[in-house]
């Protein structure tokens, strides 16, 4: 797969996307992030930043 985008630019911290995920992911990153004191966003942007740094998820 090849991105052949040009390359995003942000003029802030953060940047707004939309994903579509499967409702049964979505109620397992829901229970996990009520057991671990997070939100959804919370939980979503470390499972990410993990993943793209080739680490593994706690």
């Amino acid at each position: 797969m090849t991105d052949d985008s040009p390359p995003l630019t942000c003029s802030d911290d953060t940047q707004q996307i939309t994903v579509q995920l499967p409702c049964r992911l979505v109620q397992r990153i829901e229970r996990y992030a009520r057991s671990h004191d997070n939100t959804i966003t919370g939980v979503v942007i470390e499972a990410l930043d993990t993943y793209l740094r080739g680490g593994k998820a706690e």
